[in-house]
């Protein structure tokens, strides 16, 4: 498999499981179809976007094509008629982020080195394309953010995984040997903060 191909069977991945997430949350604020649709398509592509923007990439990958809307419409249509199932799963909307999340922040910090940009701000650029989306689906939700959470270890597990790409990038090791170790680390730390509730330290009797 070429670089290429796997950055974009990544980059589909990712879309699919944020939009997952992004109609999951959608469902359950009781949206109509066209709602969790538009919802889906906010979650997945969003992030990429802001960071396509700030690269000078003109128009935004997701807006190139008809793959990223086709893929971010699939999986709306999916979390419509089987949410119930996927409300099955402990944590469905967690779990979808931390899977896009990863994906996100490893193909981002890939693309703005690819750019020449610096790692400390490439490794910004990753998280930006991984909360991004998030950001705006839980705004469009009437949810505060899940990255400003106090109980969400999110930005830094993004971090974590977006530095050993940048790390990763200069050394002799197949590039996407360094997404997938990347993109791994970022969902391992957000599914074991999940599980068992691993949080930033927060202010002590702070008077408000």
């Amino acid at each position: 498999m070429s670089l290429d191909t796997f950055i974009l069977f990544a980059d589909l991945l990712g879309t699919f499981v944020f939009a997952l997430s992004g109609a999951t949350v959608a469902v359950r604020a009781r949206l109509d179809v066209f709602g969790i649709i538009v919802l889906s398509f906010v979650a997945a592509t969003f992030g990429g976007m802001f960071r396509d923007l700030l690269l000078g990439d003109h128009p935004p990958v997701a807006l190139k094509g008809w793959y990223h809307i086709a893929v971010s419409c699939a999986a709306g249509l999916f979390g419509f008629y089987r949410h119930r199932w996927i409300e099955h799963f402990r944590n469905p909307v967690r779990i979808l982020d931390a899977a896009g999340l990863g994906l996100f922040v490893a193909l981002g910090t890939q693309k703005a080195l690819e750019y020449g940009v610096q790692p400390i701000p490439a490794m910004l650029l990753g998280m930006l394309t991984g909360i991004g989306g998030g950001v705006v689906r839980d705004m469009m939700a009437a949810r505060v953010p899940v990255v400003f959470q106090p109980t969400e270890l999110y930005a830094v597990a993004a971090l974590a995984g977006a530095a050993v790409i940048a790390i990763g990038y200069n050394l002799p090791i197949p590039t996407p040997v360094v997404l997938t170790v990347g993109a791994i680390i970022v969902f391992v730390m957000r599914y074991l903060a999940i599980r068992r509730g691993w949080t930033l330290p927060t202010a002590k009797d702070a008077d408000l």
